[in-house]
C-alpha cells in the first residue's frame, strides 16, 4: 500500500495538525521546514504565531482541518482530550483515504476505537506515540511506536521520517501498548538515576565525575545522556510533564483489567507512579520527569527545590 491513496510529496499532500505544546510544536516545525503545507487548528492562535510565520495556516475548527487535510497529526494532553477531539470531533469530518495519526499517549482501547471508526469513513487511523523527548523531537530524532495497518504505516514512512524512525509494532491500539511499556522502563531509570544521583552526593562524590564514570558501562542508558546534566544542573525545564507519567504509569497499572485480559502485576510501576504522584503533589506536575530526583532529595531531608526553569 506505498501508493495509497498516492505517494506522499510535499507538494500536493496536504497536512492538518492539532497540539502544539512542547512536542508537538517542534514536531509541527519540522515538517513545515522540509517543505509540507501544514494547517493547524488551535484553540489560542496567539501561540501558534512562530509557527504562522514558518508558512503553517490556520483552521477555525476541528472539522474545518479534517476536510483540508490528507494526513491529520494529533499531540494532545490526556485520553479524554483525545476521546473529544479525535473521536468525537475530527472523526465525522474525515475525508475518504485520510489517515489520523494519533502521537498523544492514550489508552491502547480508544485508540482502537477511533481505528474501527475511521474505517466506517474509509479512512484510516494510526496510533503511533513517541519517545525521546523535547530533544529528539526538534532534532527530528523520536522512536515512533506504530500501531495499526502495516501499509499504512509503510505508506506514512516519508513523514514519519522527518520527525524520526517508525517502528510497526502490532494493529490498533499496540502503538499505545508499547509506549506504556516504554514508560515503565523510563520510569525506572529516571528512578536509578535520581537515587543514583543522590547517594554519589552523600558520599562526598563529584556528580558529574560519577556520571561520566558510569555512562560508558552497565549504568549507563538514554536517560543517562537526556537527562543526567539536567539534574545535576537543576534543570527541570519540561521535555515531558511530570503529570503525563502519572497518566501512562497508570494505564500500565490499569490496562490489563479494563481490556479484560490477565492483570500484569507491575510493583516497580506502582512504586514509580506513587514517586512521580508526589512531585505532582508537591506542584510540581507540569516539571519534566528529571525532576523526580527532587522527590528523592526530600525523602533525603534536603528540602527546597533550587531550580532552574
Amino acid at each position: 500500500m506505498t501508493s495509497y491513496p498516492a505517494p506522499i510529496n510535499p507538494t500536493r499532500t496536504r497536512i492538518g495538525w492539532i497540539g502544539t505544546g512542547v512536542m508537538g510544536g517542534a514536531m509541527a516545525a519540522r515538517l513545515l521546514s522540509a517543505g509540507y503545507s501544514v494547517t493547524i487548528y488551535a484553540r489560542h492562535p496567539s501561540k501558534v504565531v512562530h509557527l504562522q510565520t514558518q508558512g503553517a495556516l490556520l483552521a477555525d475548527s476541528p472539522s474545518d482541518l479534517a476536510g483540508n487535510s490528507d494526513v491529520i497529526f494529533t499531540m494532545l494532553g490526556h485520553p479524554s482530550d483525545v476521546r473529544q477531539i479525535v473521536l468525537e470531533s475530527l472523526i465525522s469530518s474525515l475525508n475518504p483515504n485520510s489517515v489520523i495519526i494519533d502521537h498523544t499517549s492514550s489508552h491502547p482501547v480508544l485508540a482502537k476505537q477511533i481505528f474501527d471508526a475511521a474505517r466506517e469513513k474509509n479512512s484510516w487511523a494510526v496510533d503511533a506515540p513517541v519517545s525521546g523527548g523535547d530533544i529528539g523531537a526538534r532534532e527530528g530524532k523520536l522512536a515512533i511506536l506504530a500501531g495499526g495497518n502495516e501499509d499504512v504505516v509503510k505508506w506514512l514512512n516519508p513523514l514519519f521520517d522527518v520527525l524520526g524512525k517508525a517502528t510497526f509494532v502490532g494493529g490498533p491500539g499496540k502503538g499505545q501498548s508499547c509506549k506504556i511499556a516504554n514508560q515503565i522502563v523510563v520510569g525506572a531509570n529516571l528512578m536509578g538515576l535520581s537515587e543514583g544521583l543522590v547517594f554519589a552526593e552523600k558520599a562526598g562524590l563529584d556528580k558529574r565525575k560519577f556520571v561520566e564514570a558510569v555512562k560508558v558501562g552497565a549504568a549507563g542508558s538514554m536517560v543517562m545522556e537526556l537527562f543526567g546534566e539536567r539534574m545535576i544542573g537543576r534543570d527541570f525545564r519540561p521535555g515531558g510533564f511530570t503529570e503525563y507519567m502519572v497518566k501512562d504509569l497508570g494505564m500500565g497499572l490499569d490496562v490489563g483489567a479494563e481490556e479484560g485480559d490477565d492483570v500484569v502485576v507491575l510493583p516497580g510501576a506502582a512504586l514509580n507512579k506513587q514517586l512521580f504522584s508526589a512531585m505532582v503533589a508537591n506542584g510540581d506536575g507540569k516539571l519534566g520527569t528529571q525532576g523526580l530526583i527532587t522527590v528523592i532529595e526530600r525523602i533525603n531531608g534536603k528540602s527546597g527545590r533550587q531550580l532552574w526553569i
